[in-house]
């Protein structure tokens, strides 16, 4: 008896799947209440005492990071949709006025509760561990002369006060930028009198004192019951030193009042490609607006803001009380990622060296000379991907010492006459790049497609443009309408039985930075159809052409969803004729509706489904009749869960795919990705193991209900939880020390 049949059997009162409307609005989370819970567990871990202090911090900072984002894009849309009277609603079917006040519902205990949390656990364990954030009533005498001074010599000259009169205008707020709201009075004509002094960005948030100069016995009454540790690293807000020193930027003057705001805009850029001559002009036009800043969507003030400077500034910044979020203590928790820098390794992670695989390690070191054709017996990187397929791993692999190199190489291998590849996110000083460079300075044909539109990644893409075109690099920018987010690179070698191409598609961005601290799967392989695949879509992303067929790889947007949808189709088909249906996915969203309801069937006829979906996930488990066969997981630790890998049983003959493809609408239909089957069968198992410890987690994973909570798991009889992470490093480093078996 199948699964589904059993779970009939067990349920008479289940309905049958021809009953349920699957495009009711009830079997869909909303997109943004689902990503405010992945936010909520990003926050969590800066309240698992599991993690080390400093790392707790540092979550508390992503989660702030995160908030900017969502409110500088996500909440900037639904205000503008408002604005527009735009009546289309998303598959859960809440209008974009309904969202906005939900989201500001949700939100606000979150935040409120990240702040407490903070000033009642995070700061004094800090303490405990000699490390002070003072406020500026916590100081003494001799550490407030210090700083007088320090502001006389270094932030004075940085300042600039603004009057707000009927002679002067109310100053713009820059995005994100942290202010002080003045309020002063002329002494001698006993008029009041509004002010603004911005923050400087070009300073630090924390301003460090020597560490001898605090005695914790004279802390204010804030301190009490805080067990105060020697000081090691003692600092202060940059805004409070100014605002006890305002004397100096309003000479003459009674300071009244002076209260820290913050503000976010909308910052997302549109950019009209079909009538646009020059897309990299008029990203550059854009990014100046930027710069300047959309409408205001939300205000960060203290609670303790009067009621009257809160309402000069709403009126001001032309916005309303429902886009006020006050807080208590501290604005711009972001910056508290500066502590990581502290160098207090016991209150960090341990530190994780990534491992080279062991068949990279046999390869000689990369040598300037790179053999001929005829010297084929000499090992190099062409040699093992010609051996065999292989399957990279980061951060637990190394990427400087496989994809890096591999880039390497062929921009220094005579034999490689062509290199190909897409470039959506790179480092600021990318290595990857100075290799392109090198290799058309060395005559090869580079083409690099660099998408302009990487949101906030805009100028960095753009100078990095500049760069390789100045190098004799053929640099394409994209297709109109479409964003390339594929990660992809096609490597053209003469060898002794002819041209060869070599490939490398990821699920990760060419950063040598980031893929230290995201989890990323790619492939390297001399597969001819791949070869040819990559060649057509390279010809589709810089010529032009109507390609609708592909030989290996799924591509968006031309078959992926259809090809996706056909493969949970055909998982369906197998369980409705009593053989096993599975279906295992990774990926960062889940929010197309066309693969949820491909899902849900496949779930009625009885195919279990495991999602491993790290952050906004619209489909609902756990619904009898409907979704009763899906588990979904989400994983949040020390690395970014970022790789996509799909598995499909397929009747026993197991399928497996990575690539750059979340289930959205935006990746599906939006966006140019690719994903490749994987087909050697040692990679085959390789992922199907990764993917069995993800499952396996009882440390970082959290499951989610068929309420939308997601509720952590606890260890099943066991003494110390599994973190899938851990056991992964844990895995490669087994497998770096293994003998090569050849």
């Amino acid at each position: 008896m199948t699964r589904a049949q059993r779970a009939t059997t067990e349920n008479p009162d289940r309905p049958e799947s021809q009953s349920i409307d699957l495009h009711d609005p009830q079997y869909y989370f909303n997109r943004e209440l689902s990503w405010i819970q992945f936010n909520r567990r990003v926050l969590h871990e800066s309240m698992d005492d599991r993690n080390p202090l400093l790392e707790r911090l540092k979550f508390s900072a992503i989660f702030s990071s995160n908030l900017d984002e969502f409110f500088m894009v996500r909440v900037a849309a639904l205000k503008k949709q408002v604005e527009a009277g735009v009546a289309k609603r998303p598959p859960d079917g809440r209008s974009p006025q309904q969202q906005l006040v939900e989201i500001a519902e949700h939100l606000r205990p979150i935040v409120a509760e990240q702040h407490q949390h903070y000033a009642k656990v995070l700061r004094p364990l800090l303490a405990e561990q000699g490390i002070y954030l003072l406020d500026y009533v916590d100081l003494n005498q001799e550490q407030r002369a210090y700083l007088h001074q320090l502001f006389e010599a270094e932030i004075f000259p940085v300042l600039t006060p603004l009057a707000v009169d009927p002679g002067h205008p109310f100053p713009h707020i820059s995005n994100l930028s942290l202010n002080l709201a003045v309020v002063v009075q002329d002494p001698e004509t006993q008029e009041d009198h509004f002010g603004r002094v911005k923050v400087p960005e070009s300073l630090p948030r924390f301003l460090p004192l020597a560490a001898d100069s605090l005695d914790p016995a004279t802390l204010s009454a804030d301190w009490v019951g805080v067990n105060p540790g020697k000081p090691v690293w003692v600092c202060v807000a940059i805004e409070q030193v100014i605002a006890h020193n305002l004397e100096s930027l309003f000479p003459g003057m009674n300071i009244l009042e002076y209260q820290p705001f913050r503000v976010t805009r909308n910052a997302d850029i549109a950019v009209a490609e079909d009538e646009a001559d020059d897309l990299l002009l008029a990203i550059e036009q854009e990014l100046r607006k930027r710069r300047l800043g959309g409408s205001v969507v939300r205000l960060e003030v203290l609670d303790t803001m009067p009621t009257e400077i809160s309402d000069r500034l709403l009126e001001e910044l032309e916005i309303t009380a429902e886009s006020v979020y006050p807080v208590t203590g501290l604005l711009g928790l972001r910056d508290f990622m500066a502590f990581l820098g502290l160098p207090l390794p016991h209150l960090k992670d341990p530190s994780w060296n990534p491992v080279i695989p062991k068949r990279v390690q046999r390869l000689p070191e990369p040598s300037e000379n790179v053999q001929s054709p005829e010297e084929e017996e000499v090992s190099d990187f062409f040699t093992e991907i010609r051996r065999q397929d292989l399957l990279l791993h980061h951060p637990y692999h190394s990427f400087s010492a496989t994809v890096q190199r591999f880039i390497t190489e062929a921009a220094r291998d005579p034999n490689v006459l062509t290199i190909k590849m897409t470039l959506y996110r790179t480092s600021g000083d990318s290595p990857i790049v100075h290799a392109l460079i090198d290799a058309a300075e060395n005559g090869k044909q580079v083409v690099v497609l660099v998408e302009l539109k990487a949101r906030f990644d805009e100028e960095n893409n753009i100078n990095w443009a500049r760069k390789l075109e100045s190098a004799g690099v053929h640099v394409v920018y994209g297709l109109v309408g479409l964003k390339t987010h594929t990660k992809i690179v096609l490597v053209v070698r003469k060898e002794p039985e002819g041209l060869r191409r070599y490939v490398h598609i990821g699920t990760g961005n060419y950063n040598p930075k980031t893929a230290k601290l995201y989890t990323d799967v790619g492939l390297l392989s001399c597969r001819p159809e791949l070869g040819a695949d990559l060649t057509d879509l390279f010809n589709y992303l810089t010529g032009y052409s109507r390609q609708r067929a592909y030989r290996k790889l799924l591509v968006a947007p031309v078959n992926m969803r259809d090809r996706m949808v056909a493969l949970i189709q055909r998982e369906r088909d197998w369980a409705r004729q009593g053989q096993q249906g599975r279906v295992v996915a990774k990926m960062n969203a889940l929010v197309d509706p066309v693969v949820i309801r491909a899902l849900y069937e496949a779930s009625q006829a009885g195919v279990q489904v495991d999602l491993i979906v790290r952050g906004i996930c619209c489909l609902r488990p756990g619904l009898l009749g409907l979704s009763d066969h899906i588990r979904v997981v989400s994983i949040v630790g020390r690395f970014l869960e970022h790789s996509r890998i799909f598995y499909f049983h397929n009747g026993g003959q197991d399928e497996l795919y990575i690539g750059s493809a979340d289930w959205m609408p935006r990746n599906l239909t939006r966006r140019v990705e690719a994903v490749t089957p994987i087909e050697d069968p040692d990679l085959v198992q390789e992922l199907q193991a990764i993917l069995g410890v993800m499952l396996a987690d009882t440390r970082n994973a959290w499951e989610l209900q068929a309420d939308g909570i997601y509720i952590q798991r606890q260890p099943l009889g066991k003494s110390d939880p599994q973190a899938s992470q851990v056991v992964l490093m844990q895995l490669a480093e087994q497998e770096a020390v293994m003998k090569d078996d050849d």
